[in-house]
């Protein structure tokens, strides 16, 4: 499966993500990281080697602690990092590191 990185920087911009989803369903991934964790930034810029290039596939859309923390709080993240999939009116949360490498073939 292929995916396409993208950077969230305010809140906004989730806002009008989820409104968008609202009204027209698809398939995206959100994934929760802290800019001083460890573990978030190997697994971020592994996604990046690997998917760096992609101009299509299933968006990925990277949020931040520190620019995002409402975010947080909608999804109820407490463990970092933490990913979120939305596949057109169903959620899965996962906070497991093995998971979400194997979830992106990583």
């Amino acid at each position: 499966m292929s995916y396409q990185i993208k950077f969230l920087k305010k809140e906004n911009d989730l806002n009008k993500l989820l409104k968008s989803q609202k009204k027209y369903p698809g398939t995206f991934c959100l994934l929760f990281v802290s800019l001083w964790d460890k573990l978030s930034n190997e697994l971020v810029s592994s996604l990046q080697e690997k998917y760096g290039e992609n101009e299509e596939g299933t968006s990925i859309y990277i949020l931040d602690s520190f620019h995002t923390p409402h975010s947080f709080v909608i999804y109820n993240t407490t463990k970092l990092p933490h990913l979120v999939s939305h596949k057109k009116r169903s959620l899965k949360k996962e906070d497991h590191l093995s998971r979400i490498y194997r979830f992106f073939g990583l």
